[in-house]
């Protein structure tokens, strides 16, 4: 729904925002796959909550009963009562709240933003008590916290101000950071939920997800380099860039491992800290590359 200008940050989008009108052809199109999809997710590198008409676009997909769950991805600090009602009532079904520290000076420190933290968790005790049916699953990562007096204080803050919480595991998944300075553990050992990595060869993401970005372009995965621009929504209908002889011919790359699939690809970990054993695909490459095959 928003994204970091391309022009300024040298990836993303074309467009900061997702045009309304764009975003209900996206809606649309989804009535042409076989079945509804598991998830509709706002997220990606950018806000949701700074669309204007974030919560009429919740409200549009609801209505038109596309997805089992739509899911907003936010770093909460927009959150006040006006945007808090407007998303309870448009329906949302999962808000995943990122916490970046747990005072005012960690925030400045990490994120260069001054807020008042007591209001901020004013704003979040109300939203909690006020929510319905809808789930709020709060975040940190390991790294925001100093200690184990800041991990504690974190549960305190959030435990009753949410349905699921958690410390996240810090990934070495970016080219370009001093992960090993940022973290008090080995960073290459665990996965994002603080599991055992799995070994894998290839990334399982172009088989189960699509992300549409502002500008409509269609990327096969959720990296900030993307290996591949697969169609763009305002030109072409989503359902047929999924079944098209490109995304079919990227998957088949993929099937040979993600070194083939493209120079993005071979350089990316990203699938490796979020794995679990379900979409290990390496035993069922030879299978699933017969079935590409006739797909094309």
């Amino acid at each position: 729904m928003h994204g970091l200008p391309l022009s300024e940050h040298g990836f993303i989008s074309n467009s900061g925002y997702m045009r309304f009108d764009t975003y209900k052809k996206i809606i649309d199109n989804l009535k042409y796959f076989n079945k509804k999809i598991k998830m509709l997710r706002f997220a990606g590198i950018g806000e949701p909550l700074l669309h204007k008409d974030i919560d009429k676009m919740i409200s549009y997909a609801k209505k038109k009963k596309i997805a089992d769950n739509i899911e907003l991805v936010t770093n909460g600090l927009l959150l006040d009562y006006n945007l808090s009602k407007k998303l309870i009532s448009s329906g949302l079904d999962k808000l995943r709240i990122s916490i970046q520290g747990v005072t005012a000076k960690k925030y400045l420190e990490l994120c260069k933003t001054k807020i008042d933290y007591d209001n901020f968790l004013s704003e979040l005790e109300w939203l909690y008590n006020s929510k319905g049916n809808m789930q709020i699953y709060i975040k940190i990562i390991d790294c925001a916290l100093e200690n184990e007096t800041d991990e504690s204080s974190f549960y305190k803050m959030f435990g009753d101000k949410s349905d699921f919480i958690a410390i996240e595991h810090m990934t070495p998944t970016v080219q370009g950071i001093d992960y090993v300075g940022l973290s008090k553990e080995n960073v290459t050992e665990l996965g994002q939920n603080g599991s055992e990595l799995l070994d894998s060869n290839i990334c399982p993401q172009p088989f189960y997800l699509i992300q549409v970005n502002p500008d409509g372009n269609v990327v096969p995965c959720c990296s900030t380099q993307y290996p591949i621009i697969l169609g763009n929504v305002n030109n072409t209908d989503l359902k047929a860039i999924w079944d098209s002889a490109r995304a079919n011919q990227f998957r088949t790359d993929m099937l040979e491992g993600v070194k083939f699939a493209s120079k993005v690809c071979s350089k990316c970990n990203l699938y490796q800290y979020g794995l679990f054993k379900e979409d290990r695909l390496d035993e069922y490459s030879n299978i699933l590359k017969e079935k590409y095959k006739w797909a094309k």
